[in-house]
């Protein structure tokens, strides 16, 4: 950056990358009298495969936390635990089997699926691209889809539904998904490449990074930017920069090597590493310093496709997660599948600390102005029902909503999302199969 004034929408620039700033107090909006843009509100949905057992998910009184969701303590004052929440258009309706496709390609689409393998494909705009449509030109990424599980995009995943349908949750039209990234290294480099450079400097800057630390491609620019600085934005500025390089640091440990040894490595999934916890939370960690630096405001996240067969090994469970779900009363199974899923609990607790850790101009927290939707698209993975959801809301949407509680719902997602989009900022009449607004607390 140059120039004696500055903001937010500034960055450090490099070899075609560029490394936006998080909020400072030597940014012109930064005096409180003056200021008068709050800071924005972010929105993420995070979606799990194969329901929930939710005999042990259900909470037992008002007052109470159930196993699973013991977690929560933590962070339960930020929380929302919603209850009764529906998805209809989930539910077989005549086409059959195939709820693990339904679950996935209808859980932010609110839409009956067309039951394909084929190209005939058809689904809806998920509510993400949305409100992307509306307010993605605000930021240098309008939306970020990621996922810890790939998948192939064509052929029957699921009793005759294409696999398009259980590998994604974003789509950008009703026959386009948005394919979910899910190498951490790639999406580093989206968040860190310079839109306003084209070319050989962008593909050189993609070769480079993590190779060399993007950090040394923008070392004149932060120098420059350090000695504009008051003496607290200084060590701001010196902890943000550290925060990034350890995240390079933990993906390159994480990584199969360097980009030239990639070239020769087996190409095997991530999960399938034994390493699931620490690429896991790499990738939250992305989405946070994302949110950070404004880069992008709407992001999904797939903890696994639907049906997914990941193997949680690292937690001494023997199975795939879609077999031990369907544990027919088995006593083993239902001792693993909550271990599951107390364990995907506590990475969206992981996640949500994290936001709450990070300061926003007005001193509140990034997870004061976000909105970050966990749940699953089946309810209990034993009966593959699409009623009484297992679904949790953190945040307060800049203020907009009271949570801590537990809330009887009683609704469609679709009522949720329509409340969610417009503390967003985007106004909707209806969406999916929508009847009304759900009644969020305040």
């Amino acid at each position: 950056m140059t120039g004696p004034s500055l903001n937010r929408r500034d960055c450090l620039r490099g070899l075609g990358c560029a490394l936006f700033l998080p909020w400072m107090e030597s940014f012109p909006f930064a005096d409180p009298p003056k200021r008068k843009d709050k800071p924005p509100v972010r929105m993420a949905f995070l979606s799990t495969p194969n329901g929930v057992n939710m005999e042990h998910w259900r909470l037992p009184n008002a007052s109470t936390l159930s196993p699973t969701l013991q977690g929560l303590k933590a962070v339960l004052k930020d929380v929302l635990i919603l209850q009764n929440l529906r998805h209809d258009k989930a539910r077989a309706n005549g086409d059959g089997p195939g709820d693990h496709a339904r679950e996935t390609g209808t859980f932010l689409t609110g839409v009956q699926l067309r039951k394909t393998a084929g190209n005939d494909i058809r689904a809806g705009v998920s509510i993400d691209q949305i409100a992307a449509q509306r307010a993605g030109h605000l930021t240098a990424i309008p939306s970020l889809e990621l996922g810890l599980e790939g998948s192939g995009q064509a052929g029957s995943c699921d009793s005759g539904y294409s696999c398009l349908y259980s590998s994604n949750i974003s789509w950008r039209t009703p026959t386009t998904a948005n394919l979910k990234e899910t190498d951490p290294r790639a999406v580093y480099k989206k968040l860190f490449l310079d839109v306003a450079q084209s070319g050989d400097n962008q593909i050189r800057a993609g070769e480079v990074a993590l190779r060399k630390s993007m950090l040394d491609l923008v070392r004149d620019d932060a120098s420059r930017l350090s000695k504009q600085l008051g003496g607290s934005d200084r060590h701001k500025l010196d902890e943000y920069l550290e925060s990034v390089r350890e995240l390079e640091k933990r993906i390159q440990r994480f990584g199969l090597g360097s980009a030239t040894a990639d070239k020769d490595a087996p190409k095997v999934s991530y999960p399938e590493r034994n390493d699931h916890l620490a690429y896991t939370r790499i990738m939250l960690d992305l989405i946070a310093l994302g949110w950070q630096a404004d880069v992008t405001r709407i992001t999904t996240f797939m903890f696994g496709n639907g049906g997914s067969g990941i193997n949680y090994r690292h937690l001494g469970i023997n199975g795939g997660h879609h077999e031990l779900s369907h544990h027919a009363n088995d006593a083993k199974k239902i001792a693993d599948i909550r271990t599951i899923d107390r364990y995907l609990v506590d990475q969206f607790v992981y996640f949500v600390e994290k936001l709450a850790s990070i300061k926003e101009s007005d001193g509140r927290s990034l997870l004061d102005y976000s909105m970050v939707l966990y749940g699953s698209g089946t309810g209990d993975g034993d009966r593959h029902n699409h009623d009484d959801l297992p679904m949790l809301l953190a945040g307060s949407g800049g203020g907009s909503i009271k949570p801590g509680r537990a809330l009887a719902a009683n609704g469609n997602m679709c009522d949720l999302f329509l409340a969610m989009t417009t503390r967003f900022g985007v106004q909707l009449e209806s969406f999916g199969d929508s009847t009304k607004m759900l009644d969020l607390p305040r």
